[in-house]
């Protein structure tokens, strides 16, 4: 399961739309691009082409992770990642979340997860992180907490060193000491990290706050 950033991406935007517009899933490639590009609860923020998706797409299909079904004249696409990884709603949910947003805590996870999943508290999210983490081939593991986090994060391990995040250079898959990733970039210092993070939270904040007031007024982001 070493999967590129643009197969991460469309499975994450894949397992979010399947929940949060149930009416419009499966996706066309069209929207499924769209959903990968869009500025709001992505990050990093992308801008990937038809054909980037449509690659990305026909190799999820051969690994077995995503079917494409006809509609009208119109391919669409579904995830089958439940099947596929033998997981639950709860599961899918963190994934999804982890997959189109990067590394975060429980608390962060447990708030992004209402509109996915419903998680009563943030101690079943952990749960549910715990056996993704405990599974024969691990899909999340724990990243030790940085100075000035109350949470640990947890990041996602189905994607490449790239895919998982290329600031980081902390994620150990074999559960020993923390490693560099594949791409051979330096671990970051801790104050940065935290830094980075503030802003990443600030920046989300702003953008859902903008996606409000679009809501309010009736109007689409441009």
């Amino acid at each position: 399961m070493e999967l590129d950033p643009v197969q991460i991406r469309v499975l994450g935007c894949l397992l979010e739309k399947e929940a949060t517009t149930p009416d419009n899933y499966p996706l066309s490639t069209n929207a499924l691009v769209n959903a990968c590009n869009q500025a709001s609860n992505r990050n990093p923020v992308v801008d990937y082409t038809d054909r980037d998706v449509t690659a990305a797409l026909m190799e999820l299909r051969a690994e077995g992770l995503v079917r494409t079904v006809v509609s009208g004249r119109v391919d669409k696409h579904k995830h089958v990642l439940d099947e596929a990884w033998k997981l639950g709603p709860g599961e899918l949910a963190v994934l999804a979340l982890l997959f189109v947003r990067g590394p975060q805590t429980p608390g962060e996870l447990r708030g992004r997860c209402e509109r996915l999943y419903s998680f009563p508290t943030s101690s079943e999210v952990e749960q549910t992180l715990e056996a993704l983490a405990n599974r024969s081939q691990a899909l999340v593991v724990k990243l030790e907490r940085q100075p000035g986090q109350k949470e640990a994060r947890w990041v996602q391990l189905a994607g490449t060193a790239e895919a998982i995040d290329p600031t980081l250079g902390l994620v150990s898959r074999g559960g020993g000491s923390n490693s560099r990733s594949s791409g051979g970039s330096p671990a970051i210092a801790p104050e940065l990290v935290s830094e980075v993070e503030a802003l990443r939270t600030e920046v989300d904040k702003l953008r859902s706050d903008v996606d409000r007031l679009y809501e309010l007024l009736g109007e689409k982001p441009a």
